[in-house]
């Protein structure tokens, strides 16, 4: 079945649009909602770049397709269908490109599609039976094929991500460092240079003071 539904633009991880009642018979759904929004993070710094593909984690499975910089997933049981999960994701696709497409770009708040939540608990109510008429046929459907959706491991999948902002993190760290440095040996060079030179300065000054001097007196 079906269990949670989550829609956010890909360029920031901005969520845009959840079915609101999709947890309600999932256990730990926080901790799965909270793996999906690291996920998101994850698409939004480029980690993943496969435009469709199904993640495991514990009893269920996510899959996603990611199409307009809009990225379409929902967390199903791993007995579910993995053609029927990316169907429904089309459906929800078309229609919220449909309805919405040109706002997805300027909004700005979370969950600014709320409201989009009528249209994915009718079309999860199609999907959820997959005994149903309708879904065998969409099941024997030859012209859409997802054998060649990768398949992977949550931890796997977030796991590079969090590496890569290691990386990421690290090189700043040392791109600042280098800076500090770069400061220091400068401020370092300029105090040799007026100890080396401070001494002859004075010593000049004087002999000019004096020079002048002595030409006051005559």
């Amino acid at each position: 079945m079906v269990k949670l539904t989550m829609i956010a633009r890909v360029t920031d991880g901005l969520p845009l649009a959840e079915g609101l009642d999709d947890s309600r018979d999932v256990p730990d759904a926080d901790y799965y909602k909270q793996q999906v929004k690291s996920l998101f993070k994850s698409l939004s710094m480029g980690h993943n770049e496969a435009s469709r593909m199904s993640i495991e984690s514990g009893p269920y499975i996510f899959h996603y397709i990611i199409e307009g910089r809009v990225c379409y997933l929902t967390m199903c049981d791993r007995s579910y269908p993995k053609k029927l999960a990316f169907q429904y994701l089309e459906d929800l696709k078309n229609e919220f490109e449909r309805v919405n497409g040109s706002q997805i770009e300027t909004a700005a708040r979370p969950y600014a599609f709320i409201k989009f939540d009528t249209f994915i608990q009718k079309t999860k109510k199609l999907y959820q039976d997959t005994r149903t008429q309708r879904n065998v046929a969409k099941l024997n459907d030859e012209l859409y094929e997802v054998h060649q959706i990768m398949t992977r491991n949550v931890q796997e999948v977030l796991g590079v991500g969090e590496k890569l902002d290691q990386v990421s993190q690290m090189s700043s760290r040392l791109t600042s460092e280098s800076r500090i440095y770069a400061d220091k040996a400068r401020d370092l060079n300029r105090q040799a240079l007026i100890r080396k030179w401070a001494p002859v300065a004075i010593v000049i000054g004087v002999v000019s003071l004096l020079f002048w001097a002595k030409n006051k007196i005559w």
